[in-house]
């Protein structure tokens, strides 16, 4: 990824991991984070937006860290970006599922719905983490979730401020990735998040 963006400019966020992270990730060159214990997702997607904010970055791209996004398409977030002038472009996988579990494509079409009538416009792929995001928008939106509902809060908050939403489309890639997303308890914080948006 460096040969993309320079390593002074990638921001990893180890979120209380137990395992050989952080001394792996030491030894890459890029701004490291670190959590003492796990704190989720939004969490650590909310330590990496401060930090970019704080080093003058107008712009950050996030990637889940279990090898499904492909930083070679960084270049495609960017130039969308350029071309629509959008807050937030999202990658969508929508288009090419035949690799994609029947669960997992399922449910990405279900939350999918879910969160765009909550938006209040089409988001193909509401649950992709691979996305484009202005930390100028992102600095004038309190969060109020820390795990996986963080990005569906975030795209439903961007788009009752108004901000522009696009998208652009991105490799489906499962072949050894591992999720640590709980089905039960990650649905219920995500149902409970959407309910909670009507209050907002």
């Amino acid at each position: 990824m460096s040969r993309i963006i320079p390593k002074d400019r990638i921001i990893i966020v180890d979120d209380g991991s137990v395992d050989r992270t952080y001394a792996v990730a030491s030894a890459l060159g890029a701004v490291l984070l670190r959590h003492a214990s796990n704190m989720g997702k939004g969490a650590a997607l909310a330590t990496a937006f401060k930090k970019a904010r704080e080093m003058g970055i107008p712009f950050v791209v996030t990637l889940d860290a279990d090898g499904q996004h492909n930083p070679s398409e960084i270049p495609a977030f960017v130039a969308a970006q350029q071309e629509t002038g959008a807050d937030i472009i999202v990658g969508n996988r929508m288009a090419d599922t035949k690799d994609m579990p029947p669960l997992r494509l399922m449910t990405n079409r279900f939350t999918s719905l879910l969160i765009s009538l909550r938006a209040g416009r089409r988001i193909p792929d509401s649950q992709n983490g691979y996305r484009l995001l202005s930390t100028e928008l992102l600095a004038r939106m309190p969060l109020v979730t820390t795990r996986y509902d963080t990005e569906s809060e975030i795209l439903i908050k961007a788009a009752r401020m108004g901000a522009a939403i696009g998208s652009v489309p991105v490799q489906t890639i499962y072949e050894g990735a591992r999720s640590s997303i709980n089905p039960l308890a990650d649905s219920f914080r995500f149902l409970r998040m959407v309910i909670r948006s009507f209050f907002w």
